[in-house]
């Protein structure tokens, strides 16, 4: 399978100043800091094998790379089996690093996060109730002052990114986020503003499609579904080809406004019947006898569920979780469907019956294998994922960084 790539397409000619070497460059340096950004330590060799370079070319790469403190070698690397030196892995300099921000209704949190996915430090501040988009640039501020001492001492930080449930264009701006009760407000560049560094926003669950993509289940998967469930909300997150779906304004991958039953529960968005109203933590928690349920805790309360009313409950939502799959499924053509939070707890408990929902085979399709996955970086996917959003200049021109 040919790895998922997120770069804009490469330019028919260079652009003035710059000579098609200069690109070739740029292109082959992305590329190696790039693989050492998803898939951690590798050596000299694999870099080669993977991205086709010749070993001079990749060693020259490396110097320059490490001179711009981006990578460095890995500490204890693997004896050749000959007399000698070790061979030395190389590995993405962690220090440089990338504010994430999570935005949600009864949450912000902020991370530090290393080139590499290493989460360096988080910071969780509950709210009583959503916090208005002023409110939430301070909390966030305040989070990264009680950062700023380890930061200033320890590492070089390039922007932040933000995690946004709801419609964000490509300007960071919020078209509504109604779990938060956002609209149309310029999240990104009050934070810019605040922080005084570039932020990038965008939708949670394309996030969270990009970080399993680079770092868990979907590594070297070029078409892949992801459907996230938060506590009051459905996302996706689509990549196809190997580039993340954006659509027009950024606004595609609203798949948890998906209509399964016309006469169903009313959305937040003012119809009836959307997937995330019918497929809702929020029904099942007060038959459970308990709130505010994390990811694990939930897996063993449904893992042991035996109340009834719980049973009925779980099973009328899988099938409406089934319904919309097959329909994505058939929209879509994935490799892999992705699911993560409260629909990861719902396909361990019900696995066999969301697999035939992914088991279809539309005209000219027969034989295609479909891979249902759960989301594997769990608790780790909303720190990591909004960082990525920060380092996608870095990653696409490490040439260009002054840190």
């Amino acid at each position: 399978m040919t790895p998922a790539v997120f770069e804009p397409a490469t330019p028919l000619a260079p652009p003035a100043g710059r000579t098609t070497n200069d690109l070739i460059r740029q292109q082959n340096l992305a590329s190696v800091l790039s693989l050492l950004h998803s898939r951690g330590a590798l050596s000299r060799a694999q870099l080669g094998a993977t991205t086709g370079l010749n070993r001079s070319t990749v060693t020259g790469l490396i110097m320059e790379l490490t001179e711009l403190g981006l990578v460095r070698e890995a500490p204890g690397g693997e004896r050749t089996g000959k007399v000698g030196r070790p061979t030395l892995d190389l590995e993405p300099e962690d220090h440089v690093a990338a504010l994430s921000v999570r935005a949600e209704p009864h949450a912000v949190t902020v991370a530090l996060v290393g080139l590499g996915g290493v989460v360096h430090a988080r910071l969780r501040h509950d709210t009583a109730s959503a916090p208005s988009p002023r409110r939430f640039v301070q909390i966030v501020a305040s989070s990264v002052e009680a950062m700023r001492a380890d930061i200033d001492r320890h590492y070089r930080v390039v922007g932040a990114g933000l995690a946004v449930p709801g419609l964000v264009n490509a300007n960071g701006s919020v078209l509504v986020s109604p779990t938060l009760g956002w609209r149309r407000d310029p999240v990104s560049a009050r934070l810019s503003d605040e922080l005084g560094m570039p932020v990038t926003a965008g939708n949670d669950a394309s996030i969270g499609a990009l970080a399993e993509s680079r770092f868990g289940v979907g590594v070297g998967v070029s078409n892949l579904l992801y459907l996230g469930g938060a506590m009051h909300s459905i996302g996706g997150g689509l990549i196809i080809d190997g580039t993340l779906l954006r659509g027009t304004s950024g606004y595609a991958g609203e798949l948890g406004h998906t209509v399964v039953d016309p006469r169903g529960r009313a959305c937040v968005c003012g119809r009836r019947g959307c997937l995330e109203a019918e497929v809702s933590l929020d029904i099942l928690e007060p038959l459970l006898g308990r709130r505010k349920l994390d990811e694990d805790e939930l897996d063993v309360e449904l893992g042991v569920a035996r109340n009834p009313r719980v049973m009925t409950e779980v099973t009328r939502q899988v099938e409406m979780l089934s319904l919309a799959l097959t329909n994505f499924v058939n929209a879509f053509a994935p490799e892999t469907v992705v699911l993560s939070g409260y629909l990861g707890a719902l396909l361990s408990v019900s696995r066999e019956r969301l697999a035939d929902a992914v088991r279809v085979h539309p005209l000219g399709a027969e034989g295609r294998t479909i891979r249902l996955e759960r989301a594997h970086l769990r608790s780790r996917l909303m720190l990591v994922g909004p960082a990525e959003l920060a380092f996608a200049d870095l990653l696409s021109n490490p040439a260009g960084f002054r840190g």
